[in-house]
């Protein structure tokens, strides 16, 4: 595989765009990203991709995230950046990338959850309007505590934590009013994809 930092537009194709391709037009660092894929890839191919770049508004301040999952061979690449400001006027940033390389036969689940307004009138083949891609494997488990309480509501003793354990090592929404339809549509291809190698490699 030609070197994504070298060559933004090699690599194969996925959905008409290259992952190269894809990381130009999201914008956020794309030699920094393309960089940092090469090193956990190890010289694999991909065969498909998926990129999502987040905007989020904090009062005066700009906060973006870029999500990238990349299938290749045997294994699901899954790349994560921030930015953060190191000073009050925005003018130096400091980016924070994490990454996993997870073996495709480890996922445990590849679960979509699909939105799609007026059902009544949905012929097959209507674009799907909002996609949520959950992935699971063998990850660390995220869980959520509270104060428990019991049935009497003048009750003041501590009665301990109440909580809920879930796996959701990666969840992705890709909505059509906020990112277009070329992207929720890319979402579903590469949910396809993925839950298609995940079938093949349950079963070597």
């Amino acid at each position: 595989m030609t070197p994504l930092r070298r060559n933004p537009g090699s690599g194969p194709q996925a959905g008409g765009t290259t992952l190269g391709e894809a990381l130009e037009r999201a914008g956020f660092y794309p030699e920094l990203v393309a960089d940092t894929l090469d090193e956990v890839l190890d010289g694999r191919t991909v065969s498909t991709h998926l990129v999502h770049v987040d905007t989020h508004f904090d009062y005066d301040e700009i906060h973006r995230h870029i999500t990238v999952l990349a299938l290749a061979d045997d294994v699901l690449a899954a790349l994560h950046l921030d930015d953060h400001a190191l000073d009050e006027g925005g003018h130096h940033m400091m980016a924070q990338v994490s990454t996993e390389v997870i073996p495709v036969r480890r996922i445990d689940s590849v679960v979509t959850t699909t939105v799609h307004p007026r059902p009544e009138q949905y012929r097959r083949g209507d674009p799907v309007a909002e996609v949520t891609l959950a992935v699971t494997w063998a990850g660390g488990q995220r869980i959520d505590l509270g104060p428990a309480a019991c049935g009497d509501p003048h009750c003041e003793a501590d009665h301990g934590y109440t909580g809920t354990s879930s796996r959701e090592d990666l969840v992705l929404r890709v909505a059509a009013e906020a990112e277009g339809q070329a992207a929720v549509d890319a979402a579903v291809s590469f949910a396809r994809a993925l839950r298609r190698s995940t079938v093949e490699w349950s079963g070597r």
